[in-house]
């Protein structure tokens, strides 16, 4: 009887390779979509701005606390790409060019740099002291509020005051009404993130 040899470690690995690069793939794709039917639910006006409170912010917070950085960046940049060439995934099924000259185009662009940080940010949390229990999660917290916080409030506001011909303090006051809503968000991101690493949790490390 004929013994196979044992495969040799890095044959397993470049055989596993285009497995986990397939599954990175789909994981993409999938968050890209769920963005994308974030921003399609219906929308919360706020007076005099034209830019209503989404649960696109939701869906990148989730991006990047379950993804990671290059994943979750990747995600969130293929939903921009896809939308800025024309499907109707942005809010109110807008989509297109059009959409540089918008008011809201300052959120938008910040959300890949803000699932970057993010995924960057949950990642150290955890691989750290960080990763078990309610720390997890406070953890995460702190990673989702960083991003909306340092990256997405900053450039968006600097946008929606640039094209409205707001002064630097009239724009940060508007933008100040999405904030709360926002750190809801964050907090249910961050609880649907560590229930995601504690089912599966190789899926940062890989």
């Amino acid at each position: 009887m004929t013994t196979l040899p044992e495969p040799s470690a890095p044959a397993a690995a470049a055989a596993a390779r285009p497995a986990s690069r397939g599954a990175d793939l789909a994981l993409i794709a999938t968050f890209a979509a769920f963005i994308a039917a974030c921003a399609l639910l219906p929308a919360i006006p706020v007076g005099g701005l034209p830019v209503p409170i989404t649960l696109q912010t939701f869906g990148v917070a989730l991006a990047g606390a379950v993804l990671g950085a290059r994943r979750g960046f990747l995600a969130v940049l293929l939903y921009l790409v896809v939308g800025l060439a024309g499907a109707p995934v942005f809010s109110g099924g807008a989509g297109g060019l059009g959409m540089v000259a918008r008011p809201s185009f300052g959120y938008l662009v910040a959300f890949p740099l803000a699932a970057l940080v993010i995924g960057w940010l949950t990642e150290r949390v955890l691989r750290s002291g960080w990763s078990r229990g309610w720390r997890a999660t406070l953890g995460v917290f702190a990673a989702t509020t960083a991003g909306t916080i340092l990256v997405i409030h900053p450039l968006g506001i600097a946008v929606l005051g640039w094209r409205l011909g707001l002064s630097p303090a009239e724009a940060i006051t508007a933008g100040a009404v999405f904030i709360p809503g926002d750190m809801v968000k964050n907090v249910l991101a961050a609880i649907v993130a560590t229930s995601v690493h504690r089912a599966f949790p190789d899926l940062i490390g890989r």
